[in-house]
């Protein structure tokens, strides 16, 4: 019979290890809530001892807030991505039309609760409300993007692409704040609520942004 050593780990570089431990702890308060992104939770889920993760992160709050940027940031380039790829209609409405789908399904549900989660979370954690105000700036300024590129194609009309990006956004958040509470009885009312905020912000009709109908 041979005997068996320890395996050898293997030593990942710095930046390897950091996106490594950033990239946990936001799928654990995607999935969790933020409040359950501790130093000792993260190298549980990465099977290391906790004053590794505390090497890179020394203050939990820091991680939290990495952890929020980078789940947020994924979905927005998941939701309304910067430069469309892949086949299909690339036009501005296509590009609304997808992003209200996908928002309207319960597969981003957790993304919701996320920004409900961080918003009430960064009243008392300064280091977080810099990332939220940031992630905020940036879905507006991605949203009023695609804005101006449909008023300048014809497909809109919008006279203030930010002030139009900015009220699409609020009436997104508005309808998300019931989703830990009574989302399922206020569900239908609300279900469609940015889109046709959208569709009067960008002299549309009403109906205009609804996902194609499926052929009969």
């Amino acid at each position: 019979m041979t005997s068996r050593g320890p395996s050898k780990r293997v030593r990942k570089a710095p930046a390897e290890r950091r996106h490594e431990i950033v990239a946990v702890a936001a799928r654990v308060g995607l999935v969790e809530g933020l409040e359950c992104i501790t130093l000792r939770r993260v190298a549980d889920e990465l099977s290391v001892r906790p004053g590794l993760v505390g090497h890179y992160f020394p203050a939990a709050d820091t991680l939290v807030a990495e952890a929020f940027t980078a789940a947020t940031m994924a979905d927005l380039d998941t939701l309304l991505p910067e430069r469309p790829d892949g086949p299909g209609d690339d036009s501005a409405r296509a590009v609304l039309r997808r992003f209200f789908t996908l928002m309207s399904s319960t597969e981003f549900d957790n993304v919701s609760r996320l920004w409900l989660n961080a918003r009430h979370l960064s009243r008392y954690r300064p280091g977080l409300r810099e990332h939220v105000v940031d992630q905020e700036l940036l879905w507006c300024r991605r949203m009023e993007k695609a804005i101006i590129t449909g008023t300048e194609s014809g497909e809109f009309t919008c006279a203030d692409p930010w002030a139009a990006a900015v009220r699409i956004l609020v009436a997104i958040d508005g309808a998300s704040a019931y989703i830990n509470t009574s989302a399922d009885r206020r569900g239908a009312p609300i279900a469609h609520l940015a889109r046709t905020v959208a569709e009067a912000e960008l002299g549309l009709g009403a109906g205009a942004l609804e996902p194609p109908r499926e052929p009969s």
